[in-house]
């Protein structure tokens, strides 16, 4: 019998801390906070903000995580954390805790591509048939994906300067709309068919 996989996830690559439980295949909880709200007064994120509130909030959303899946620290067995691409200061915060606590639990740290992460979700909808091509398109990254197999992927391509969630914010801010950009965007055009 294979032995028991529960691994913690940590993210906070951008403006964003979260963690969640993985017991062997089964999510067990998802707790996010965003700051959202506090990045509205600049139109955008603001790095050094984002840091912040990353190191204030990052200790409770993990033990949030670990309490709602019903898991005591010691029943891990790995911690998972983005480790890039991302907000420099931001992913310091994620990838700190999650060193600090395997240390202390004695467990593997698996570091985790930002992008492969948005890409690998998906597999929650359903089973991927290959080859495939997917389309990231998130706040700082936009990249076409070429999947070939499982872990055998390359980028296509992708943009030279602003992401598409940069460029929703940079419109939402020109025409008076707050952050973050792309939601008034979407609103703005679904209320004017």
């Amino acid at each position: 019998m294979a032995e028991r996989r529960c691994i913690l996830a940590i993210e906070s690559s951008c403006d964003e801390t979260a963690a969640a439980v993985l017991d062997g295949d089964e999510l067990k909880s998802n707790i996010i906070s965003t700051q959202i709200k506090e990045h509205q007064k600049y139109g955008g994120v603001y790095p050094e903000l984002a840091s912040r509130l990353h190191l204030q909030n990052v200790a409770s959303v993990i033990f949030m995580a670990l309490d709602k899946a019903g898991v005591k620290p010691e029943e891990l067995t790995h911690i998972a954390v983005t480790a890039g691409p991302g907000l420099p200061g931001a992913l310091q915060v994620g990838v700190i805790a999650a060193k600090t606590l395997a240390a202390f639990l004695n467990i593997p740290i698996i570091g985790v591509h930002h992008l492969a992460g948005h890409l690998y979700a998906n597999e929650y909808a359903g089973e991927f048939h290959f080859p495939l091509v997917a389309c990231l398109a998130s706040g700082g990254n936009s990249e076409i994906i070429l999947m070939r197999k499982h872990l055998d992927f390359s980028i296509v391509g992708q943009t030279l300067d602003d992401a598409i969630g940069e460029a929703f914010d940079k419109v939402a801010r020109e025409i008076g709309l707050p952050y973050p950009g792309g939601v008034y965007i979407d609103r703005l055009v679904k209320s004017h068919p």
